[in-house]
């Protein structure tokens, strides 16, 4: 089984970005501990800043993959483009937001990533990943 997980913008200051709300762990760390604990999937890791290589690696994987983890960041709030790009693969996504988005400002309650993916997970920090991936092993 083959997971991807795409992670957008900010998302390499973890461990270092407001620890407060998304908590000391960086990805890279708590990736190790998702691999070691689910080894008999192939877990490919992808981060970017910026929006179009979200697009381009969304479409890479979204036919060959069995499933995509993805937290765009703030671009779930702005990006039609990554929504748009969600809808026309065949792969499931699950979108992960570490923080409560529903709890912070009025302008994180929209989500243009929402109504395309199979399900999303809100507010429950790191562990939403690995809920996600859970998820996306059972479906299989």
């Amino acid at each position: 089984m083959k997971i991807a997980i795409i992670n957008g913008p900010n998302l390499n200051l973890l461990g270092k970005r407001e620890p407060g709300i998304y908590g000391s762990t960086s990805f890279e760390d708590y990736l190790v501990t998702l691999k070691s604990k689910y080894p008999q999937v192939e877990i490919l890791y992808y981060q970017s800043n910026v929006e179009g290589e979200l697009i381009n690696e969304l479409q890479r994987v979204g036919f060959d993959y069995d499933g995509i983890i993805m937290n765009p960041g703030g671009y779930t709030h702005t990006s039609v483009a990554i929504g748009d790009a969600i809808a026309s693969i065949k792969t499931p996504v699950v979108e992960v937001h570490i923080s409560n988005v529903h709890a912070r400002e009025e302008f994180r309650k929209l989500s243009h990533v929402s109504g395309k993916s199979a399900g999303s997970i809100i507010g429950l920090g790191l562990k939403g990943y690995e809920l996600a991936l859970q998820y996306l092993i059972d479906r299989k």
